[in-house]
């Protein structure tokens, strides 16, 4: 196996975050009280159990480096994320940045924030 990194975000309910990656196509790989894997083809995001999380102070955050940036942003938009620059969750649209890439903003529902990332 090829070296891996993940990202271990926030969850103050594994059913609701659960639910919300899994209209992004996210699918569950493991569960127990304290931990959770979901994946989606290559991408895994893990999330710990933090019941007493203020969203409005979280600052986590992690990056989703995508081939097809478009695609992604296109099923968060079928799954009803908002396109909004406030709140939680939220979705931005994916632009050209001044270093020549593209970059979207996927927030969740405890406000953890994903830069969708084209490859």
């Amino acid at each position: 196996m090829a070296d891996l990194a993940t990202p271990n975000l926030p969850s103050r309910n594994f059913d609701v975050t659960e639910e919300f990656y899994a209209q992004l196509g996210f699918e569950r790989s493991w569960r127990d009280q304290g931990w959770m894997i979901l994946k989606r083809g290559p991408l895994m995001i893990e999330f710990f159990v933090h019941k007493d999380l203020d969203p409005a102070e979280s600052w986590f955050s992690s990056c989703l480096r995508l081939d097809d940036v478009d695609s992604f942003y296109e099923v968060c938009r079928a799954a009803g994320v908002p396109e909004r620059k406030t709140g939680w969750p939220r979705l931005i649209a994916p632009e050209v940045q001044p270093w020549g890439g593209r970059l979207g903003y996927l927030v969740d529902p405890d406000c953890s924030l994903l830069r969708l990332i084209e490859e």
